[in-house]
């Protein structure tokens, strides 16, 4: 049986990585994920780990739905990344009143993470809102939040 190739038109490529708002926002988080990795590196805490923590402690321990929602992830996803957190001790995972909830906490062993990950965040941070100056930064997390509000109601 003979495999019919598929030609694929290139100059649509082209549009696709020129134009698409998914492609251009997972690249640019993408570069923005690996820099803010490499300087949490020192904390031990991955940048997806840094700010799945910074949420948990924010809603000062609630279910892993309110933890979803806040976050703008999938379920599946926050729960596939919430087990290397729980393995190394720094959240607990526990039903909640209704056996159906899990409620998620930081543990002693997170506050201390987050406590030594925060400064090196404030680093990086700073050093990506001096390289972008502060009205385009202050422009982009505008556009970013009206983006995530706007999309989401989809």
């Amino acid at each position: 049986m003979e495999k019919k190739i598929v030609q694929v038109n290139l100059a649509q490529l082209n549009q696709v990585s020129v134009l698409c708002t998914c492609f251009n926002l997972r690249k640019a988080s993408r570069v923005v994920t690996q820099f803010f990795d490499q300087e949490l590196k020192p904390s031990g805490l991955l940048a997806t780990q840094f700010t799945i923590l910074v949420a948990i402690s924010l809603l000062n321990s609630g279910s892993i739905n309110g933890l979803a929602q806040s976050l703008a992830m999938d379920r599946t996803t926050l729960t596939r990344n919430l087990k290397p957190l729980e393995r190394e001790g720094l959240i607990q995972i526990e039903p909640g009143q209704d056996q159906r909830t899990r409620v998620v906490s930081l543990t002693d062993a997170g506050q201390a993470s987050l406590a030594k990950a925060l400064p090196l965040w404030e680093q990086a941070q700073a050093c990506v809102v001096e390289k972008l100056g502060q009205e385009r930064w202050s422009t982009l997390l505008s556009h970013l939040n009206v983006t995530t509000t706007l999309v989401s109601q989809f």
